[in-house]
């Protein structure tokens, strides 16, 4: 959910339901509870005093541990900006960045530490606090991306800052993805908008994303379509046909094998159990 404070998302969720979500660049701190990420095939979990870094969009599955009404999980996040990121790194001595720009996963999990744990508390604290707000959340975010660029995750969040990094060109493809997913797809197209040719993209595409290009887009169709079929439960075809699906039963059978429903059930089960409040869950 959004707060009066521009970039700081907080989420409390009570059950253990798979939620599919496309992120964007976030730190994502765990207060209580936990949660187990899937991105293509690999796993992320990250626990109470832990953190998630998203440096790019991404479509993810996630599942909370444990989390029930009594024991909701609790997070808060921050929204990660270039250009906030970006003066970061004229600070410092010389050298003291690494120069490592490509092969870096664009997700990663790991413990928070007490100092990054601190600010993100007094962010949220601000809350309470909006005459404040204003003058000193400039403050506490630099703070927080600066602990974030001496920690473990630096180069990762590096890379978010720099405008020639590898991730910064592999994320105009995967902008171009999310805002054209019904399109068709040229690869060589996509190479050359990041400067890349089409054998180095691929693999800085996979090791960003740990997906190839077809199978981003194919996860982005499926969960756009999911999000049109609670609007629209009883025009699945037409849904299909709208982010990208010629085939009805293509799109069928690829919705059924990602949510383990077919379009229509898996829409009636959403708009059941839809959030009134519309809380977002981080992810």
């Amino acid at each position: 959910m959004h707060t009066s404070i521009a970039g700081l998302l907080v989420s409390k969720v009570e059950t253990q339901a798979p939620d599919h979500s496309l992120t964007d660049p976030l730190l994502v701190v765990m207060a209580q509870g936990g949660k187990r990420l899937l991105l293509g095939d690999q796993v992320f979990e990250y626990r109470a005093g832990q953190c998630l870094v998203v440096t790019t969009g991404l479509p993810v599955t996630g599942h909370f541990l444990g989390a029930t009404p009594h024991t909701p999980s609790l997070a808060m996040g921050l929204v990660l900006r270039p250009a906030a990121i970006a003066p970061l790194l004229l600070e410092g001595p010389a050298g003291r960045w690494s120069r490592a720009t490509a092969g870096l996963p664009a997700i990663a999990t790991g413990e928070a530490g007490p100092d990054l744990l601190d600010a993100m508390a007094r962010l949220l604290r601000l809350l309470d606090h909006p005459a404040d707000a204003h003058v000193l959340t400039p403050l506490i975010e630099r703070e927080i991306l600066w602990r974030l660029l001496t920690g473990p995750h630096g180069d990762m969040i590096r890379q978010i800052g720099l405008a020639d990094s590898s991730l910064s060109h592999v994320s105009r493809a995967i902008r171009w993805i999310r805002d054209n997913y019904a399109e068709p797809m040229r690869i060589d197209d996509l190479a050359r908008m990041t400067g890349m040719s089409t054998p180095a993209f691929h693999r800085h595409f996979r090791a960003v994303t740990t997906m190839s290009p077809l199978q981003f887009q194919k996860r982005i169709r499926l969960q756009e379509a999911r999000s049109l079929l609670l609007a629209r439960p009883d025009d699945v075809a037409g849904v299909g046909h709208l982010v990208g699906y010629d085939s009805p039963s293509q799109f069928n059978r690829e919705y059924r094998r990602l949510f383990g429903a077919p379009p229509g059930q898996d829409a009636t089960r959403l708009r059941a159990a839809a959030d009134p409040r519309g809380i977002r869950q981080l992810p």
